[in-house]
């Protein structure tokens, strides 16, 4: 069942249930408020007429009043209570028998007397002094209100209809703009789900769809980047597997052909070796970042204190930096630790540590400091940079500058840092060249 049809149905039960209870209670209340409205009436009218039959000396009468509460639909009894008798009534003496054998005189709290199945209101005035015993009681049939009740409730029965035809097409208009963005969102999932992500469009939504409208064009644009960037490694990846392959081939048939000299044969081995080397190095890179970026690598984080990874990588980078005539100096804070696996750690450092000495003229600087709650390490040179092109694909596989090796170890760097919990960005030197940063939450 679509969700338009859910929503109005519930909306549409919850109403129901509302206005049920609704009615209930107010046909429960209704009837309560017209018996005391009546019981005050009643009261007010047997004040009058005992006030009247106080006037008269002689006893008490109340045949003069007939036409009165013929006209008024009421009914009286003079009663006295010392004797426990009805000594006059404007009924027949066998119902005012009835009435005396059906409800309790004595009971002055009682509110409705019955005789019969037929239910009356009942009002009772004592006559003064009170030590007469006598008391006026005023009848009047409770059908009379039952009928204004009956009335009442069908015209409340209409006005809930027409409140209850309203608030659906109201429910209806208000689910229908909900469930469109919804709708409309779902055909933009169909494209990507089908892959036609430059056909994706925009929707007007509001609050919480708009939010979810906006992370699925994230998504979109997410999975568009993985997509090319995937294309790209693997074009990428298949153009350097297949340079040093061709190579190897052409001077293994040369070899074997016996096309080349000795002294050619030597230096065609020599490049071989090479390039062997060069492909072992390649696919090790590829199997490791296909561990890291599907975490089938162990990881086994611990508090390293970054002076000791520092010294670590001066001590590994000692060998090209003395090749390349190249300087390299460091500040650390010798009290700032972070919570990360120190051997893959190392790695990644090496890894854009070896690529600022490659691009650097003559000085790369290592850096570690504590800014507000991140520790950052910046390693920069005074190479020429990277270009303003590459940037936003520096991190990405096979992606290399002129002097670059594989152009797998800045991925791998990145995707070590990533899965340490910190992140790496990159920009221009003071120094003139390249400035990489990798920062971490402080313990």
């Amino acid at each position: 069942m679509k969700l338009q049809y859910q929503l109005n149905i519930a909306f549409t039960t919850l109403l129901l249930v509302i206005m049920s209870v609704t009615g209930f209670v107010i046909y429960s209340l209704i009837l309560d408020l017209l018996i005391q409205d009546e019981k005050a009436e009643l009261e007010q009218k047997g004040e009058l007429l005992v006030q009247i039959l106080n006037e008269e000396s002689r006893q008490p009468r109340i045949d003069q009043f007939g036409g009165f509460l013929q006209d008024q639909n009421l009914e009286l009894l003079l009663y006295n209570r010392i004797l426990d008798q009805v000594i006059d009534s404007t009924m027949p003496k066998q119902i005012v028998g009835s009435f005396l054998a059906d409800n309790d005189f004595s009971n002055m709290d009682k509110e409705l007397w019955s005789l019969g199945d037929i239910k009356y209101v009942n009002s009772r005035i004592l006559f003064y002094p009170e030590s007469t015993g006598l008391e006026l009681i005023l009848l009047t049939p409770l059908t009379e209100l039952q009928a204004v009740q009956q009335d009442f409730i069908k015209q409340l029965f209409i006005v809930f209809v027409i409140g209850a035809v309203a608030a659906v097409i109201l429910s209806y208009l208000f689910t229908n703009k909900l469930v469109t963005p919804l709708t409309r969102l779902k055909w933009q999932l169909k494209k990507v789900e089908k892959r036609q992500f430059d056909a994706i469009e925009p929707i007007k939504a509001t609050g919480e769809i708009k939010e979810v409208e906006k992370s699925v064009f994230e998504m979109a644009n997410e999975l568009q980047r993985y997509m090319k960037s995937q294309q790209t490694f693997f074009q990428n990846a298949s153009h350097e597997l297949k340079t040093p392959l061709m190579t190897i081939q052409g001077y293994a048939e040369g070899i074997r052909d016996g096309i080349f000299g000795s002294e050619e044969k030597e230096k065609g081995l020599e490049v071989m070796v090479t390039e062997v080397n060069r492909l072992k190095k390649i696919i090790n890179e590829m199997i490791l970042l296909a561990k890291l970026d599907s975490e089938q690598t162990s990881y086994d984080p611990e508090t390293i204190y970054l002076t000791s990874i520092v010294d670590q990588v001066l001590d590994r980078a000692l060998p090209i930096i003395n090749e390349k005539e190249i300087r390299i100096s460091h500040e650390v804070d010798e009290t700032l630790t972070i919570h990360a696996d120190p051997e893959k750690l190392l790695r990644a450092l090496l890894n854009i540590t070896f690529n600022g000495i490659r691009h650097a003229k003559s000085y790369v600087l290592i850096n570690v400091r504590q800014i507000n709650s991140m520790i950052t390490i910046s390693i920069e040179d005074d190479g020429e940079g990277i270009d303003e092109d590459l940037i936003p694909q520096i991190f990405h596989r096979f992606i290399k500058g002129s002097q670059g090796e594989t152009g797998l170890g800045l991925a791998i760097a990145r995707a070590i840092v990533e899965q340490s919990g910190g992140n790496i960005t990159v920009g221009t030197s003071e120094l003139g060249g390249a400035k990489f940063i990798v920062a971490f939450s402080e313990n």
